[in-house]
């Protein structure tokens, strides 16, 4: 692909590790971040790093000019209260790559978008609605999308693991594995367009 990503969400817990993947594969990396010094020390250097908020339109289609492709890590880190934010994040980005020419974007959402909505926890039913707006969205766009629906985001080395299209494969994914295949799907035409399950091989 294009050697040039963006990367929104780039300090959250999966988004960190999709940085330091997308640097470790020599790309031309930018983060658009809230607060530059949650980049760690040792990639500081080795990647542009924008400060801004996802739900301000003209910040994040500065932030997607010129690039080759996207990859959207949006999380409310532990906030599960009813929310906007992502979905509004989310398509500031789609309209920003529409006006940019830019076609390939991976989304990491959640696997609860697999349930029918009676069998998503009370407790993230508000998180999930929002991550279904931006499925919905994502699905509509015409890009050449990936939505990558994980499960439990484990703080677990990397190790094998295994891509199903529209159903989950297990319990469980490293957020180094699931970081490193939000950046390198981008390079594969087979993915465009799918919805992704990932988890951890036993």
């Amino acid at each position: 692909m294009g050697k040039r990503v963006v990367i929104f969400g780039a300090t959250g817990n999966t988004g960190l590790c999709s940085l330091r993947a997308a640097v470790e594969n020599g790309l031309d990396v930018r983060a658009y971040v809230r607060d530059k010094a949650k980049i760690p020390d040792d990639i500081k250097n080795k990647v542009e790093s924008v400060v801004g908020d996802v739900i301000n339109a003209k910040q994040v289609a500065d932030a997607v000019a010129d690039r080759d492709a996207v990859v959207v890590a949006l999380g409310t880190r532990n906030d599960l209260n009813p929310t906007t934010v992502l979905s509004q994040g989310l398509k500031n980005i789609i309209d920003a790559m529409k006006a940019h020419n830019v076609e390939r974007i991976s989304v990491c959402l959640s696997a609860f978008l697999f349930y029918k909505p009676e069998a998503v926890p009370a407790i993230f039913k508000d998180l999930n609605a929002d991550h279904q707006r931006m499925f919905d969205m994502i699905k509509m766009s015409g890009l050449k999308w990936v939505a990558i629906l994980p499960p439990h985001i484990a703080d677990t080395p990397k190790s094998k693991y295994t891509i199903t299209f529209d159903s989950s494969p297990g319990r469980a994914i490293s957020k180094h594995d699931l970081g490193a295949f939000l950046v390198e799907c981008l390079d594969n035409p087979d993915y465009y367009q799918k919805v992704c399950g990932i988890a951890t091989t036993s």
